[in-house]
């Protein structure tokens, strides 16, 4: 697959968005969109980056079940499938990676004003799913992707 990979932590409200570099070994924060305006966002970011798959995270409680955050991102991604359907689409177990952000923030030095703007939660949000799925695939190589139900 070529190109960076794109990733998205996809929030009732805003979206998330971090990029990997081309070797896809590196996530980087980008921006927060208007979850009503990704798919829009996105035709932009893509035309402009030309990612060579998107990364989704979906949220999970412990027990591997949905949340209230579960149908808003499976909604989001099957819409992005619909309108992109050449780019791959992966999903991501995203549990703890808002706590994890948050902790992060804390342990970077981060002013207490900053990290409580919900964008830089979400923003970092994003980067700590790519990264996770990064890691995964210097591990165990491309995953196979799920096909949409019909």
């Amino acid at each position: 697959m070529k190109g960076p990979v794109l990733a998205l932590d996809v929030g009732a409200k805003r979206t998330g968005l971090a990029i990997s570099d081309e070797g896809c070994i590196f996530s980087f924060p980008m921006e927060t969109v208007d979850t009503q305006k990704i798919i829009l966002h996105l035709e932009k970011i893509i035309q402009e980056k030309k990612p060579g798959a998107l990364v989704i995270g979906i949220p999970l409680n412990l027990k591997s079940e949905a949340t209230q955050g579960t149908p808003k991102a499976l909604q989001t991604m099957e819409a992005i499938r619909k309108k992109f359907p050449s780019i791959t689409i992966y999903e991501m177990d995203e549990r703890f990676t808002s706590s994890m952000a948050r902790q992060a923030m804390v342990m970077g030095g981060m002013k207490k004003k900053d990290r409580e703007k919900k964008e830089n939660t979400d923003k970092l949000s994003a980067t700590l799913i790519l990264q996770s799925f990064l890691e995964q695939l210097a591990r165990f190589g491309w995953p196979q992707v799920r096909e949409p139900n019909p």
